[in-house]
């Protein structure tokens, strides 16, 4: 166990760490004043930046430092899946107590070390300082083939509408990790997505490849409150057939498609692909199942079918950190 009597000496272990893998496109990395990146020729440049904070995203008691360093690298790059990129290298900035400078840094490290040579995503940078709490923000850099990004706008009425692997697994593994004692172990499936999340990046960029899909993102905050964002951005309202949602098996079925509907953090693709073109959409993509759950039409509201045809409005009930409750 490492002790780091300054923080020149903590910056110096997180790039020794961190440094031990050179992603394509970072000309300068750690050491400097500031990164240099230079894209390659014909791609644009994807740039995304996300929070994860003790406390609101996860507790220092129930989740294991290696999954904290882990899952705040997959969940931003999951940004650049949602349009069809690839991350290319992040910042890492990193607020610390004194007391998680020693065995809680280790093993963090250890888990944004995996998650960057999972990804292929070099650490290019970053800042730290000290905090009662720890505090972590993550930007990625990626890059797309010029014109080839798939946005929230773009989807028309009478567009198919998808979305990758089962839905509420990851609200389920938080659920597991709230009542057990002690710190979490990620035996179970559900437990494993919620602390080992695994961003959709190669889907993303097959589909961008194809021309597939006419609108993309990622489901992060849950179904309910991520679909309104994309039909706001493309002018269209959709309806959502509640049988056809991919949920988990082991709960009762009205529990089952709550969890689907509301719960956050599964990192899934939510994809509207047009007609013509959805007749060339496997069933499954690297053993990854894709199902159409809804289609998107010209009224701009959202509805939800029950199996036995009744349609009521959609309430947005997943992830808010600015919602009264």
């Amino acid at each position: 166990m490492t002790h780091f009597r300054d923080e020149d000496t903590l910056v110096r272990e997180i790039a020794r760490q961190l440094s031990r893998f050179a992603g394509d496109g970072v000309r300068l990395g750690v050491g400097d004043d500031a990164a240099i990146w230079k894209p390659k020729p014909g791609f644009e440049t994807i740039l995304t930046s996300d929070w994860f904070l003790e406390g609101s995203h996860f507790l220092r008691d129930k989740h294991p430092a290696d999954a904290v360093g882990w899952k705040c690298l997959a969940r931003a790059t999951s940004d650049i899946a949602a349009m069809g990129g690839e991350p290319r290298c992040f910042l890492l900035n990193l607020a610390l107590p004194a007391v998680c400078t020693e065995k809680w840094l280790t093993g963090f490290l250890a888990g944004v070390r995996h998650a960057s040579r999972f990804l292929r995503c070099a650490l290019a940078g970053g800042d730290t300082t000290r905090s009662e709490r720890i505090s972590i923000s993550v930007t990625v850099v990626g890059e797309i083939a010029a014109g080839r990004a798939i946005l929230r706008i773009g989807a028309r009425p009478g567009d198919l509408l998808y979305v990758s692997g089962t839905l509420g697994e990851a609200e389920l593994g938080l659920r597991l990790l709230r009542k057990g004692r002690g710190m979490a172990r990620s035996s179970d499936r559900a437990l494993h997505k919620h602390l080992y999340p695994e961003p959709r990046i190669a889907l993303g960029r097959w589909l961008a490849r194809r021309g597939l899909a006419s609108a993309m993102m990622d489901l992060s905050d849950g179904l309910s409150s991520d679909l309104p964002r994309l039909c706001r951005a493309s002018g269209v309202g959709a309806k959502i057939e509640l049988g056809k949602l991919p949920v988990l098996r082991g709960l009762n079925m009205k529990q089952a498609q709550l969890v689907a509907l509301h719960g956050g953090d599964d990192y899934e693709l939510l994809f509207a692909v047009p007609p013509p073109k959805a007749a060339t959409l496997p069933e499954k993509f690297r053993e990854l199942r894709l199902t159409q759950i809804g289609q998107l039409r010209a009224e701009r509201r959202i509805q939800v079918v029950d199996e036995d045809g009744t349609a009521k409005a959609l309430t947005a009930a997943g992830w808010d950190p600015f919602r009264q409750d």
